[in-house]
């Protein structure tokens, strides 16, 4: 083994512990079925696309509002929505790839946004995290105008989506910086996610990343104010993912339940993988689908 660079493993250790490609033959199809089930959503269901939340030409998310009267919350209030952020390690993929759960959740009650951001190298990550929490504030302003309710926000993301929704539940000024109230959002679903970055700066994402110690450390929610305490929050991670992405995932969960949040671990089917876990999402029925539905009508 080479030099130590982080708990015992050296940077070839890492390498291989971070490469979630590595763990299934060939993410090709299943990527291809990502933006299929998006482009058929897109078809079948109401929806409103490319709605812009900021200068850039990436920041731009999608509604799909519900397609049923909402479920609980109080009388007249909107649907819950369900705040989607895709993965792709910060560099790959598009909102167009990431609506594939709008016909289970739309058809559930829920209204579902689904958010793009632009992609590294061409931002660096405080940038993808600062567009991030526009969007919220874009959401939290307009949501209403869809038919959604503004206080029952709930987050979610896979992967590095999932890092970005634990930005967006985790402490910070919301008043003061985005005009906001002080915890914006209701409710978080984190799969497969990365919440301490200093690894993933000593190994190959850093490649296009660039992180440099002290920016790996603000972008970390496990080190960052944690989400306010009772909050909802449901962590899963594949069944086949590597042990260091199912020790951030244990150590993130223990470290909310620590500061008071509702955070529980989902388990998820023995086949799944890394890139295949957010399709569970797909059907109302799943053990996750089902949970996140039951947080998001408290």
């Amino acid at each position: 083994m080479g030099l130590t660079t982080y708990r015992d493993m050296d940077r070839a250790t890492l390498d291989r512990e971070y490469n979630a490609r590595a763990t299934v033959p060939d993410i090709a199809p299943i990527i291809a079925g990502y933006r299929a089930r998006t482009e058929a959503a897109r078809r079948a269901l109401a929806c409103v696309l490319d709605i812009p939340y900021g200068p850039g030409a990436a920041e731009r998310l999608d509604v799909f509002p519900a397609a049923t009267p909402p479920d609980g919350g109080p009388p007249g209030a909107g649907a819950p929505v369900f705040m989607f952020i895709h993965g792709g390690y910060w560099r790959l993929l598009d909102a167009a790839d990431s609506g594939f759960m709008a016909p289970a959740f739309t058809a559930a009650g829920a209204c579902v946004v689904v958010v793009n951001y632009a992609l590294a190298p061409s931002v660096t990550l405080d940038e993808i995290v600062r567009q991030c929490r526009a969007a919220l504030a874009w959401v939290h302003r307009n949501i209403a105008a869809h038919g959604g309710d503004p206080s029952r926000i709930h987050v979610a993301g896979s992967s590095a989506g999932a890092q970005l929704a634990a930005m967006l539940a985790a402490g910070g000024d919301w008043p003061a910086g985005f005009g906001l109230p002080p915890w914006p959002v209701a409710g978080a679903t984190l799969l497969s996610g990365l919440f301490g970055l200093e690894p993933v700066r000593l190994c190959h994402p850093n490649d296009w990343l660039a992180l440099d110690a002290a920016a790996a450390a603000r972008n970390s929610p496990a080190l960052l104010p944690p989400p306010r305490a009772g909050l909802p929050m449901l962590l899963s991670v594949a069944a086949t993912e590597t042990a260091e992405f199912k020790r951030q995932t244990r150590d993130f969960a223990a470290t909310c339940a620590r500061a008071g949040c509702a955070a529980r671990v989902v388990e998820a089917p023995p086949a799944s993988n890394h890139f295949d876990i957010v399709l569970q999402l797909c059907d109302a029925t799943t053990p996750l689908a089902s949970a996140v539905l039951e947080v998001m009508r408290g």
